[in-house]
């Protein structure tokens, strides 16, 4: 799983962003990027506050700073996945922390302002009560410097952003906060210090209005930061997996050093309980690893000496010492960081056309806000000022799109993380709305659907003999032998614990059998042709079955009597059958592409259940079988081998199987880890689960917009008397927000499929 293609000239750089709060500021700070020479390409997300661009020329990397400092944010380089620690940390807990301390002052400040001026509204003796301690005067000049205070402290991010914003002619939510309650306020200080500019039956202050828009809007975007913390807790988990140290020997001793230490080649010591510390292979003792973490599998796993380990995993049961073959960011844990990272970072088609639409929506909402003060100063009651600008300022604020920005990108956070807990690794995140819409799931054969190693599948017998004395006979002659029908033998007598005997003049016939006795038995292994001189009447129903079903037999003959019919064959793996059934309870067409011979390939799609069969394929021919089953609509494809490469990336969407090749996974729009097929299932489950949670949480923030806007405008005055107070919409725009947050946390729940 190399990062990147050597050949692709332009470098990928990634760089966190401050100060984003909305859609807007997303297509900002990308049309930003886009003017820097050399840069090709710019994503920005929202959710993860992350840009990534790609760069012709890597030294030019400080031009992109300043390009997002001109348009007022703030960006500095993503560390490197394997700077332990930091991974996909960014800096939301700051970002918390900051809102927090902000909330709890415009808060405190705001709370007395509230209840004594919405107090003195709503409860006549409590107004004459405060008008008998002190004047009036006295009264809103309290209000102004409580109000002063909540406005250019807390609330000063609002005015710092917005404004210029405004200026720069690319307004966004900020611009419109800040227009709404810098309104309210002005309104307020003018009817405070210069009453005599305005009419009496106007002369109201607004004070309680600007402060509770910007305390509510904070406390808004402190729920938001918290849950945008907990939306990156799957790569925090991921990170959290990673050692800490590891006991290396060094110097005919063993040393325990920070992991940043370990060297490829280093012997690694691995005690009970302890997690592996990097990615290699045995070399001394065996144990059980719990890889669920990597693959999603609860089973712990068997490892003997030759068999690789990976970093992060843990060491259940004995020890073992394994040389350490990937170190730092080359670990398997380490890219699997980087490519959900990548993942979660990315956009999905249907972002564009959020970004799109949101593009126009800002400037929209103040043309709307204005028109919305013009109408109501000209036909609407007295005070037609005051009507008319509490009316433009509900407008302003119920319209900000930060619900709108988070929508997508929050569920795409979620929904690859939580993939990434079920052994399913989105490298491409488009993949995950491209997935939901494949009509065709193709499968290679070898490796994908079967187990891609023979194993003894079937052992007919004579019955003059038993199944473990042949099998004990013919295992201690196929011991002798390199081929891998040979050593399939051999693993079934050793799953069987049987003894094998002692083994004398051996012969082999290349490419027919072998002959030899076993404790003084003669026993011959081979073909048909081999064993011509016996009589295999007995055997021809059996043969005609096998040739049914696509399998070869060899036969073996005991003391010159014909023993048994054997077949070795590749075997199906255990969830195949079961993983094609979900597919088809789905709605989707199954097909498999085979070299095998179309006989062979059919039998095994006979027992898969499998809808349709391209047999007798070559790895070249493989893309042009994709494109035409494009006819059926978008083809997933999934495969594991070398020669799957160019299929995987010819397909709509490329799944490869973890335990295949560089080459394939590389190709691969997503990866399987463990090399389950139920990950298949689960890749299509979490892909319609977060397309499913991005269509609600836009048709909520939309919604929201489309219903609340005509209300906060005063549409609904003339017929039922019913105006919106700007604080209401302030509230209901950060329950907005904090609703499609909140939604977007639901596919953290998405259950896996066991087998």
């Amino acid at each position: 799983m190399n990062e990147m293609n050597e050949h692709v000239h332009s470098t990928p750089v990634s760089i966190d962003i401050e100060g984003m709060t909305c859609a807007s500021c997303v297509l900002r700070v990308e049309k930003a990027l886009l003017k820097v020479p050399s840069v090709t390409s710019a994503s920005v997300n929202l959710a993860t506050e992350r840009a990534t661009v790609q760069l012709d020329d890597a030294s030019n990397v400080e031009a992109l700073f300043k390009a997002i400092e001109k348009v007022g944010y703030k960006g500095s380089q993503t560390p490197q996945s394997h700077d332990h620690g930091h991974v996909g940390h960014h800096h939301h807990d700051e970002d918390a922390a900051i809102l927090r301390r902000d909330v709890l002052i415009a808060a405190l400040l705001t709370l007395p302002l509230f209840v004594l001026e919405m107090g003195s509204h709503l409860y006549d003796p409590m107004h004459h009560w405060l008008l008998g301690l002190v004047s009036q005067q006295v009264l809103y000049v309290a209000y102004f410097v409580l109000a002063s205070v909540v406005l250019f402290w807390p609330g000063w991010r609002f005015f710092k952003i917005g404004f210029p914003a405004l200026f720069h002619g690319a307004p966004e939510m900020n611009s419109l906060v800040a227009l709404g309650a810098g309104a309210a306020y002005l309104y307020s200080v003018v009817v405070t210090f210069a009453p005599q500019l305005l009419p009496a039956q106007t002369q109201y202050v607004y004070y309680e209005a600007a402060t509770v828009i910007v305390t509510l809007i904070l406390v808004g975007r402190w729920l938001e930061a918290l849950a945008k913390g907990r939306t990156g807790e799957a790569i925090q988990r991921l990170v959290r997996e990673q050692a800490k140290t590891a006991r290396v020997q060094r110097d005919g001793g063993i040393v325990e050093l920070p992991i940043e230490q370990v060297k490829a080649g280093d012997i690694i010591v691995v005690r009970p309980g302890e997690k592996v510390a990097v990615d290699g292979e045995i070399v001394e003792g065996a144990s059980h690893l719990d890889e669920s973490m990597i693959s999603g599998e609860s089973l712990p796993v068997s490892k003997t000496v030759g068999a690789i380990v990976i970093g992060g995993t843990l060491n259940m049961s004995g020890s073992f010492s394994f040389r350490a073959t990937k170190v730092g960011g080359d670990t398997m844990l380490a890219q699997i960081i980087r490519m959900v990272e990548e993942a979660q970072g990315g956009k999905l088609p249907i972002q564009g056309v959020v970004d799109q639409i949101t593009a126009w929506f800002v400037p929209a909402v103040i043309a709307l806000a204005i028109i919305t003060f013009a109408i109501w100063t000209i036909w609407g009651p007295e005070p037609a000022y005051v009507f008319g600008l509490v009316n433009a300022v509900a407008v302003l604020i119920i319209a900000c799109p930060c619900a709108m920005g988070l929508a997508t990108p929050t569920s795409i956070m979620v929904g690859t993380g939580r993939a990434a807990e079920l052994g399913v690794l989105f490298r491409k995140s488009e993949a995950l709305q491209q997935l939901r819409d494949a009509k065709v799931v193709a499968f290679d054969k070898t490796g994908t659907l079967t187990a891609g190693k023979p194993a003894l599948t079937d052992l007919i017998l004579d019955d003059d003999f038993t199944h473990d004395e042949v099998l004990a006979l013919v295992a201690a002659v196929e011991a002798r032998s390199e081929h891998p029908i040979a050593s399939a033998i051999v693993t079934a007598a050793e799953k069987a614990e049987l003894t094998l005997g002692k083994v004398t003049d051996f012969k082999a016939d290349a490419g027919n059998g072998v002959t030899a006795r076993v404790d003084g038995r003669l026993v011959s292994v081979g073909s048909q042709r081999h064993l011509g001189h016996l009589d295999f009447s007995d055997f021809a129903e059996a043969i005609d079955k096998l040739a049914n079903e696509g399998k070869t037999p060899v036969f073996a003959a005991i003391d010159d009597k014909l023993a048994a019919a054997i077949v070795v064959a590749d075997t199906i793996k255990p969830s195949s059958v079961m993983v094609i059934q979900a597919l088809h309870a789905m709605g989707l067409k199954t097909v498999m592409i085979s070299g095998d011979n179309r006989r062979t390939a059919e039998a095994i799609a006979r027992q898969l259940g499998i809808d349709e069969v391209r047999a007798e394929v070559l790895p070249a021919d493989k893309v042009s079988v994709l494109k035409a089953l494009r006819q059926f609509g978008k083809v997933a494809y999934v495969g594991d081998g070398i020669n799957d490469a160019p299929a995987l990336a010819e397909a709509d969407i490329g799944i490869a199987v973890g335990t295949g090749t560089d080459a394939a996974i590389e190709s691969a729009d997503v990866v399987l880890l463990g090399g389950d097929l139920k990950g298949v299932l689960n890749a299509l489950t979490i892909s319609r689960a977060t397309m499913r949670n991005i269509w609600e949480n836009l048709f909520w923030a939309f919604g929201y917009n489309v219903l609340l806007i005509p209300v906060a405008a005063g549409l609904l005055y003339p017929g039922f008397g019913i105006l919106l107070n700007p604080m209401i919409g302030a509230g209901a725009m950060a329950l907005s927000s904090i609703f499609v947050v909140s939604n977007a946390q639901r596919l953290r729940g998405v259950k896996g499929v066991s087998a």
